[in-house]
């Protein structure tokens, strides 16, 4: 790898634009950890079957598991079946979650956000709210939808950093305030993982793997939305790149 940039490899979501199936990652996820963490980023597709795990994982460095409009398929973690309307991406579920398995198994570097956060929950054992606005005592942690994307992104609640994890190691700030715009969200958190941060209301916000090979962190909120403005978010992109290089 001497003189080349680490790759990180994207799992996508797979999408019908009229008759035909694409297969896509926001732009927004492929430039932060192009600038961020100063990595090239390809995009895995998400075929039935599925390409092999350790065979993807013999061509990138790394892996970041983006958000999706789409939730996790409730079955995967015992939930009760979709209410209609509600977007599934059942091809992205059957690449993904084996892949993030192998990758935590060979030690590779994964950051996960939003859908990716949820996917490494149950992954690794957890379950999901799949409505938390609907769970007492949790706020509303979708967003606007008619808004402009600016305040879509924009600060919507603070979270609590855990004493001695790895976001406490990153940055110095103890709460900051996320964006927030997701009806998803952790419900019983995976025995391997460990809460990173926390949302007022309670909800798990970050957590990472104290046991991990590698490094591995995952987030709610979406750091990669306008990342270079935000402290925070830098420090989560460069972290991560510093690991793809220390591979």
């Amino acid at each position: 790898m001497s003189g080349k940039r680490p790759t990180v490899g994207f799992p996508c979501d797979r999408r019908m634009l009229g008759r035909h199936a694409f297969h896509v990652v926001g732009e927004k996820y492929i430039a932060a950890v192009r600038d961020g963490s100063n990595a090239l980023p390809l995009l895995i597709p998400v075929l039935d079957p599925p390409i092999a795990p350790r065979e993807i994982l013999e061509t990138v460095d790394g892996l970041l598991f983006t958000g999706s409009p789409s939730n996790v398929a409730p079955k995967l973690y015992g939930g009760a079946a979709p209410r209609s309307g509600v977007m599934q991406d059942e091809h992205r579920d059957a690449t993904a979650l084996p892949l993030l398995r192998c990758a935590i198994e060979m030690g590779r570097p994964v950051l996960c956000i939003c859908r990716g956060f949820q996917e490494l929950n149950v992954a690794l054992g957890g379950t999901l709210h799949q409505h938390v606005q609907e769970i007492a005592g949790r706020r509303d942690h979708r967003e606007p939808k008619d808004a402009p994307l600016e305040a879509q992104y924009g600060p919507a609640h603070a979270v609590t950093v855990a004493e001695g994890g790895l976001l406490a190691g990153l940055i110095r700030e103890k709460t900051f305030a996320v964006n927030s715009l997701h009806s998803q969200g952790i419900d019983r958190l995976a025995p391997a993982l460990r809460a990173e941060a926390i949302a007022p209301d309670g909800q798990i916000e970050a957590v990472s793997m104290p046991h991990a090979k590698g490094f591995l962190f995952a987030v709610q909120w979406h750091p990669e939305w306008a990342y270079a403005e935000n402290a925070v978010s830098r420090a989560i992109f460069a972290a991560f790149g510093d690991a793809l290089r220390g591979r």
